[in-house]
């Protein structure tokens, strides 16, 4: 074999093993039911803070627990523990993408990232008001045509 046959073949190896170890990284989100269906397995879970249901949180004596359940797109309800410090804006979050196992009745969390609404969200043009005064008064510092006498 040449050796430009052997780089390419190398090359060729190597391009297929950054494949498969990126596709071994990329996750999907699961459901709760399909969490449920893998006890034990670690899981990307998106859902949302069931504000009908209660959250347990005492920063004072533990603050690093957190419990409450969350809700699916689908509707499915899930117990959630989270050991950990509760994450910043937990309560204006519009999704929680969690990462942990589902064991016994409990979704055993290791990690939750919070997506908030976005303050940039189009809104109404009509309901934008200026800040502070609204009159604007602007001067003309041109020279006129009549030789700068006005």
């Amino acid at each position: 074999m040449k050796k430009i046959h052997i780089v390419l073949l190398i090359l060729v190896a190597a391009a297929i093993a950054v494949l498969v170890s990126f596709l071994q990284t990329t996750t999907t989100y699961d459901t709760v039911a399909t969490a449920k269906a893998k006890p034990g397995k670690f899981v990307h879970l998106m859902a949302k803070w069931d504000k009908s249901e209660p959250l347990e949180y005492d920063a004072v004596k533990n603050p690093n627990y957190l419990a409450f359940t969350a809700v699916d797109s689908l509707g499915q309800k899930i117990s959630v523990v989270y050991h950990n410090p509760k994450p910043e804006n937990f309560e204006l979050s519009e999704r929680l993408v969690m990462k942990g196992k589902y064991t016994g009745n409990v979704f055993e969390c290791q990690s939750i990232q919070t997506k908030c609404p976005s303050k940039y969200k189009d809104q109404d043009p009509s309901k934008h008001v200026p800040q502070g005064d609204t009159k604007t008064t602007y001067i003309n510092t041109r020279p006129s045509a009549t030789g700068g006498k006005q």
